[in-house]
């Protein structure tokens, strides 16, 4: 598991962050260890009033347990883990607090807190290159538990500097045409149609617009701003299109059409896109109530299910207790051995029912992590082909906006082109003048 530690002080927003339960589903203070409160302000508001006797500042070590995302690990992994921490930090007689978060469908992540002040020395205890030790222990931890390592675990070059890896945007996927399915709508169109207005209606119905080629015949742009031959793909002569059709000139050029067809279609998008990524909106909403049901329920039920561990430990502790004679017979009973018999007996009992509590517990939150784990698999169920939708979407909007700027530059081109192939007013004057003087 990944450990990340730092030394710190502001004791009381660190128990605000470790209590958050709005960004966490579940909270549970595990074990507080040498201090006189019995709650997480408490203990940490000792630790702040123990280090103003010396000069330290940073008076609090903070470290979170991070497992692998799919790994279910028990709380005893968590308690093996922070004792090796211990052990390699020096921190094995320090006050120390345990907290245990759960969120969403991860199986969920634990923090450690030590005092760092030696309560008998008065001074706060070094913890030189504490970094690099963490890091060795994690490393053992993937080793120990089998775990798929991290690849700066493996090798430091595939280290991430900035903690966070981001998926690439996949492109979509052009749709090509088939050749005699667009021969095949070219002739139906050219069939109903008995006018140049009327081709120009059938083909704009199925997403094409009717424009002048670069040689000055007629040719059908498509929404994506391919051209298509009119005589080429229905098989008629030219000069029978032209009849039908007219005379090109007045007709859009096919930098006019793409321009045209990028204006039409980034708009249309643009409300596709807007619309999907409200859809998404309203999904995630949905998702956040249910979810947010769903863990009330889990937690009334952990509730219950403590109080429920509370009276069958007292109702134990009470049957345990009654074994133990007091009076006379107490006395000979310790006499005869028989007091140290039952008192073995006791406590080997107790450390069955603990060990019961907590097992029993575990499945409990194994269970409630499984419901959260389906929950958040159904969404994303939900979600992953809307997400793949807006993606293409807006990569639709982009290209054509490079359509329609890429047209409008094409126009500026071809205009400049135009201008510096007409001869200048100044070149006339050179040729006439370079023609001598006029014989009239």
């Amino acid at each position: 598991m990944i450990l990340k530690a730092s030394q710190r002080a502001g004791g009381s927003q660190l128990a605000a962050h470790l209590l958050n339960t709005q960004d966490n589903d579940h909270v549970t203070v595990h074990d507080l260890r040498g201090f006189v409160a019995d709650n997480l302000y408490g203990a940490f508001q000792e630790a702040y009033a123990v280090s103003k006797g010396t000069r330290a500042k940073q008076y609090l070590l903070s470290l979170s347990l991070n497992p692998p995302p799919n790994e279910t690990v028990p709380i005893a992994a968590f308690e093996a883990a922070i004792a090796q921490v211990e052990q390699r930090l020096g921190l094995e007689k320090q006050p120390r607090a345990i907290v245990l978060h759960e969120k969403g469908d991860r199986c969920g992540h634990a923090h450690a807190v030590w005092s760092r002040i030696n309560a008998d020395e008065m001074k706060a205890i070094n913890l030189p290159h504490y970094k690099r030790k963490l890091n060795d222990i994690a490393k053992n931890l993937y080793l120990e538990h089998g775990w798929d390592m991290p690849k700066g675990f493996v090798d430091r070059k595939y280290s991430n500097p900035l903690n966070f890896t981001r998926e690439e945007w996949q492109q979509a996927r052009r749709n090509d045409h088939d050749p005699r399915d667009l021969k095949r709508m070219f002739k139906e169109c050219w069939a109903i149609s008995d006018s140049r207005q009327a081709y120009v209606h059938a083909l704009k119905e199925r997403g094409f617009l009717l424009a002048r080629g670069d040689r000055r015949g007629y040719v059908a742009v498509d929404y994506r701003g391919e051209p298509w031959a009119i005589a080429k793909f229905t098989g008629i002569k030219t000069k029978q299109v032209r009849e039908r059709l007219g005379d090109s000139k007045d007709l859009p050029s096919i930098a006019q059409a793409r321009m045209q067809i990028g204006e039409q279609f980034s708009g249309k998008l643009r409300a596709d896109l807007n619309q999907a990524r409200e859809e998404r909106a309203q999904q995630k909403l949905a998702m956040a109530r249910r979810r947010a049901v769903l863990v009330q329920r889990q937690r009334e039920e952990r509730q219950h299910h403590a109080k429920h561990i509370q009276e069958r430990q007292g109702a134990e502790t009470r049957a345990r207790s009654k074994r133990l004679a007091k009076g006379l017979k107490g006395f000979w009973h310790r006499l005869t051995g028989k007091h140290a018999r039952i008192q073995r007996q006791n406590q080997h009992e107790a450390l069955q029912a603990l060990n019961r509590d907590r097992e029993h517990v575990e499945t409990l939150v194994r269970r409630q992590l499984e419901q959260r784990r389906n929950l958040n698999a159904k969404h994303r169920e939900q979600q992953t082909p809307l997400k793949c939708e807006i993606g293409e979407l807006q990569k639709d909007v982009r290209r054509y906006q490079k359509m329609k700027l890429g047209s409008a530059a094409s126009l500026k081109e071809e205009f400049e082109r135009m201008k510096r192939e007409k001869p200048s007013r100044s070149i006339h004057h050179k040729i006439r003048r370079d023609r001598g003087p006029s014989l009239e």
